[in-house]
């Protein structure tokens, strides 16, 4: 186990968002839980070496910044889904997979009705309460196990707004600000402990903010009486509370356009209508972007990306098994770097590996070969990672 400086995690060429690819073994004892065949202890067994041997994996590669893979999670959205009580919401559980989505197609994401908390868009039943601080698990023992700085991710109050179903609550919440407020509180309850515990990258995962880019989902958001201009606002001054007072930690913020099996994807829209607002407004010291397809647009809006922050550049894909050519991220980021110093510019998958317990179709070798591709090029384009 190790110290860094902020400093040092602020400027880091290498980053990975956080999910990774579960064994199949582990995965098999998630199902048994889910069904009563395995004990809660059982489960936590299982995590815990499969854990130990995903970090031991990637300090082998040389990678700088390490994740527990979010192996204790059935989706990356438990971060708060599963922290927390108030919404009418079912249990998370995994079971396997039934037939896979077509590949390469847009898909409906968090639709209204029963479900998980988060995973789907809920009312509330009570006040939110923080019940669990999953990510404090995550993180103590990841990081009793890792000799590199572990990283840990949070899902933000953007997309978490979004899936506050708030006309079937106003009985709890009035309005949106006063369900906003709960969040940050929450939010900043678990980021605290997580500071208290020696956590010194906290992540946060923002997937919703292309909606703000995206035609259906604006017309989405009218038609349910908001206003996307301060649902927008709301989620940025909320982010941002929720990191401040915390000096000597990198705070990440990832935004992308959705992930899972088979190529698919939740929202379109380049990142020009709102990067201006976006970049500059947060006060994350690290924006990492998703740019692995035409969807994402050109690089021209990271020219807004302010002196001090770093845009890490999400150009591997994890949603195809095919290894990135490495000549092609390196003209890549030769094309970044038009708009934006090389200094200000790091390297990183796209998104997670498994969003979902399930995971993308990438088999286990082409996650790490991806993953040392990354290591690689962050090396021979800024001489370290």
């Amino acid at each position: 186990m190790t110290t860094q400086t902020r400093t040092d995690l602020d400027t880091l060429r290498f980053d990975q968002v956080g999910s990774l690819l579960r064994p199949n073994d582990l995965k098999q004892v998630f199902a048994r839980h889910a069904e009563g065949q395995a004990t809660g202890a059982e489960l936590r067994a299982a995590q815990d070496a499969a854990i130990r041997t995903v970090i031991a994996r990637q300090e082998v590669l040389g990678v700088p910044l390490v994740t527990d893979g979010e192996f204790r999670r059935v989706g990356f959205q438990d971060s708060f889904g599963e922290a927390v009580s108030g919404f009418n919401s079912s249990p998370q559980a995994y079971r396997p997979a039934g037939a896979r989505p077509a590949p390469g197609q847009r898909m409906e994401s968090g639709p209204s009705g029963p479900g998980p908390a988060v995973a789907h868009r809920l009312p509330t039943k009570q006040r939110l309460k923080l019940v669990r601080n999953l990510v404090l698990e995550e993180f103590v023992f990841a990081n009793s196990v890792a000799k590199a700085p572990v990283k840990v991710t949070l899902i933000g109050p953007d997309r978490i707004f979004q899936r506050f179903e708030w006309e079937s609550s106003q009985a709890v919440y009035p309005d949106a600000d006063a369900f906003m407020a709960d969040v940050v509180d929450i939010e900043r309850q678990m980021v605290s402990a997580l500071v208290n515990a020696g956590c010194r990258y906290i992540h946060i995962d923002e997937p919703g903010y292309t909606a703000y880019v995206d035609p259906p989902l604006l017309e989405r958001m009218r038609s349910r009486g908001e206003d996307p201009a301060a649902n927008m606002a709301r989620s940025i001054k909320a982010n941002n509370a929720i990191m401040a007072g915390f000096p000597g930690v990198t705070f990440g913020l990832h935004v992308c356009r959705g992930n899972g099996p088979g190529n698919i994807w939740h929202r379109e829209g380049a990142y020009d209508p709102i990067a201006e607002q976006l970049f500059n407004g947060l006060d994350h010291q690290r924006l990492l972007l998703e740019y692995d397809t035409e969807r994402a647009g050109s690089f021209d809006p990271i020219r807004f990306v302010p002196m001090g922050k770093v845009a890490v550049l999400g150009l591997v894909s994890t949603k195809v098994p095919q290894v990135e050519d490495a000549a092609y991220l390196k003209r890549r980021i030769d094309e970044a770097a038009k708009f934006l110093p090389l200094d200000q510019l790091a390297l990183s998958p796209q998104c997670g590996f498994a969003s979902g317990l399930g995971g993308n179709l990438t088999d286990d070798q082409y996650q790490w070969d991806k993953l040392k591709l990354i290591v690689d090029v962050t090396r021979d384009v800024w001489g370290g990672v």
